[in-house]
């Protein structure tokens, strides 16, 4: 049965890397904020990364989720070169999805240095527990081996493979209803047209939380870990983990500062993928209420509430 189960499992992800080979930015992508939070272009500055080699960026494949912000009044731009105290200072909040090594840029195998100086990181820590808020998010290998030393100086424990669903192809669901997807401040929002029911995934990672972090995103029995030394690639050397009550989006208050950690990228933004230009993301039939949960982390690490 482990056997079959873990076939399953390859081709699941298997057919995941065939149908994200070619991702771009969905450019019509534009949910309607009927309340945004600040007038256009008021808002406070938000950084989103673009100085580590990032998969995902504010003028690429993350311009839906900047679109997003800036519908709700947020000024948005990308972070050039490394982090350093004196531009960290002008933002209320930092972005950083899918940073990578410049070894991995091309070449998804073992090994995936971090992503990051050791300067830099002890930078971004600083930042955070002076009042910074941090959005880090960490997809498969090799991202959350490039983001595994700055997640780990804020105690969460990153992995470096993919995470699914053993029973099912397709996505990745996260419900209220079965606790997958857990209440709490930022699944609740501020009033009803703000809570969140429904997540949905796409692969990504799984990590443990520290304690004090609040978990959003809960895998259940049916998941598990696959850990390989080449990225899409599953054989006899491959490490399969039941990840049961282990985190795919966790949040924590650090000194002054807030940090959300999410281990999946593509549900922050729109995206078509493939040959036949598949929605994936926010744009998705089935992932309807993701913009809001992203609106909801938006506007905790902004401190709009606790």
């Amino acid at each position: 049965m482990r056997i079959k189960i873990c076939i399953l499992f390859s081709i699941k992800l298997l057919l995941s890397a065939n149908l994200f080979s070619q991702q771009v930015a969905d450019t019509l992508f534009n949910p309607s904020i009927p309340k945004p939070e600040y007038e256009s272009g008021k808002g406070p500055l938000v950084f989103i990364d673009e100085g580590h080699n990032n998969f995902h960026t504010a003028g690429g494949r993350y311009l839906p989720f900047a679109r997003l912000l800036r519908a709700d009044g947020y000024v948005v731009k990308g972070y050039k070169g490394e982090f350093n105290e004196s531009h960290l200072k002008y933002a209320r909040i930092m972005v950083i999805a899918n940073a990578l090594n410049k070894i991995n840029i091309e070449n998804w195998d073992l090994p995936t240095p971090s992503a990051f100086t050791l300067t830099e990181i002890q930078v971004i820590r600083k930042w955070v527990k002076s009042g910074g808020s941090l959005f880090l998010i960490a997809d498969h290998m090799p991202m959350g081996g490039a983001a595994s030393c700055l997640a780990a100086v804020f105690n969460f424990s990153f992995t470096n493979g993919f995470a699914a669903d053993t029973s099912s192809r397709g996505p990745d669901y996260f419900y209220r209803k079965d606790s997958t997807l857990l209440s709490c401040s930022i699944t609740d929002g501020r009033n009803d047209r703000e809570k969140v029911n429904k997540v949905v995934t796409f692969t990504g990672q799984a990590f443990r939380v520290p304690p004090g972090a609040t978990t959003i995103l809960r895998f259940d029995k049916r998941y598990l870990l696959m850990e390989t030394d080449t990225a899409w690639v599953f054989n006899s050397r491959t490490r399969y983990t039941p990840i049961k009550d282990w985190s795919q989006g966790a949040y924590m208050n650090y000194g002054k500062g807030r940090v959300v950690i999410f281990g999946e990228a593509a549900m922050f933004t729109a995206q078509l993928a493939g040959p036949a230009k598949t929605k994936v993301g926010m744009n998705s039939d089935y992932a309807k209420e993701n913009f809001q949960l992203l609106l909801n982390i938006i506007h905790w690490l902004d401190r709009k509430f606790k």
